[in-house]
């Protein structure tokens, strides 16, 4: 099934690109058909670069997404669009005798976003399922399932069952639970779904998938989460580069926003500094200084650390706003500068909290195997945590991001971050 997913979503984006022809070519050349407008054969090499690309971008950047249920996001669309105007410009440059036509060619880019975008619109209204038995005592797992938007959870049995079972219905997905002990009765009655041909999966691999969390319950020693990040880490350096070019290049914009927001925090409050430092845990453990525009009054913290509650007191006149924007953490860019941050990753937390969390929270280090980021997939699907219940469902999800981390990843994190910003959504 997923498979027929990936490739139906690429076969739509090809029928957009061949929107994005005619339309482009009726609005350049005046005529929907561009062969039409040349000498014939000289647009064709154009239009087979273009789609080659496509299909590339298509198929690297479903490689790129990781394991986890296939969705039609607007991130990997925007990637596939650019990418495959980057692949293409790189082989007009390399053959030179080829011709194109500048115009032509973004306005080709330009319209295909629009039908891409539309077909998206459309499966993402109504997306495709999975129908999973479940074999598992855990039952807040199990329910965690079947609330997910693409799971269909048609049974569920414990491990230690010992009635009669009968086949499943063809195209359900077996979800077995590997930390349980398996009555006899069960254990036969997988090996006949084996032999017949169903799909059997581990059922922790499928509700990472369709959640987007890590079961901590099921973790057993720490190396499900290790052991998969070795294999990224070659991506590593690239995502560091990235974080480079990124913030450099957009320094002309961030930069005068932020001495205006100083500004504001200078008049609202002229005792205290504009730029507040605090103690921050970072990558490995290490200890950094991060930098954040103040939003509270100088005394807030007097009494120690406390979590941000909604309508907090301690907020300067505007400083609510500053942190419903996400505006006071934009001098975080320059801890991502200097190397301390990620422009994604896990948040990073205040000395005390972390101290604390480390004592009684199973596995709350392996969040400190990446940098912090100043946005990531904890941050974007939950929101803000204000007691050790949130701490522990956020760091399902960073164990999810640092298992799963790709660029595909950071691209959906990226694009859920712009609406988080607009909506305010998890900000105290």
């Amino acid at each position: 099934m997923r498979t027929r997913f990936v490739v139906s979503v690429a076969i739509t984006d090809l029928l957009s690109l061949a929107v994005g022809v005619l339309c482009a070519s009726w609005l350049v050349f005046d005529t929907p058909f561009p062969w039409q407008a040349f000498t014939p054969g000289s647009i064709w090499p154009l239009l087979g670069f273009l789609t080659g690309a496509m299909i590339l971008m298509s198929f690297l950047t479903e490689q790129m997404g990781g394991p986890g249920v296939p969705r039609p996001t607007y991130g990997r669309m925007m990637a596939i669009m650019a990418g495959s105007g980057l692949l293409t410009a790189g082989l007009l440059v390399v053959f030179r005798d080829v011709y194109y036509s500048t115009r032509f060619f973004a306005f080709t880019l330009l319209v295909f976003l629009v039908p891409a975008t539309l077909h998206r619109l459309v499966r993402r209204r109504r997306p495709w399922t999975e129908r999973i038995g479940v074999i598992t005592r855990e039952k807040q797992l199990a329910d965690d399932l079947t609330d997910s938007d693409h799971a269909e959870v048609v049974w569920v049995l414990t491990p230690d069952f010992d009635g009669d079972i009968e086949l499943p219905d063809r195209g359900v997905t077996i979800a077995v639970d590997l930390g349980d002990v398996l009555s006899e009765r069960v254990a036969q009655y997988l090996s006949s779904c084996d032999v017949a041909g169903y799909s059997i999966r581990p059922f922790s691999s499928i509700y990472e998938e369709h959640t987007g969390r890590v079961p901590l319950v099921r973790l057993a020693e720490g190396w499900e989460i290790s052991a998969p990040l070795l294999e990224v880490a070659r991506w590593l350096p690239g995502k560091r580069a990235i974080d480079l070019v990124l913030t450099g290049v957009t320094a002309v914009v961030w930069v005068p926003i932020g001495l205006l927001v100083a500004l504001c925090i200078k008049m609202a409050d002229p005792p205290g500094e504009a730029v507040f430092r605090q103690a921050r845990v970072g990558h490995n453990g290490e200890v950094f200084t991060m930098y954040k525009f103040r939003t509270m009054y100088t005394d807030a913290e007097d009494f120690g650390p406390q979590f941000a509650q909604e309508a907090d007191p301690r907020f300067i006149p505007g400083g609510a706003f500053l942190r419903k924007s996400r505006l006071d953490e934009i001098p975080q860019l320059v801890n991502v500068l200097m190397g301390d941050m990620a422009l994604v990753g896990p948040r990073a937390e205040q000395v005390p909290f972390v101290e604390r969390f480390r004592r009684t929270i199973p596995f709350y280090d392996h969040r400190h195997m990446v940098r912090p980021g100043l946005t990531g997939w904890a941050q974007v699907n939950y929101g803000y945590a204000d007691d050790q219940a949130d701490t522990v469902e956020k760091l399902t999800y960073d164990l999810y991001y640092i298992k799963h981390m790709s660029p595909a990843l950071d691209l959906r994190i990226f694009w859920k971050s712009v609406w988080t910003v607009l909506t305010g959504f998890g900000a105290r």
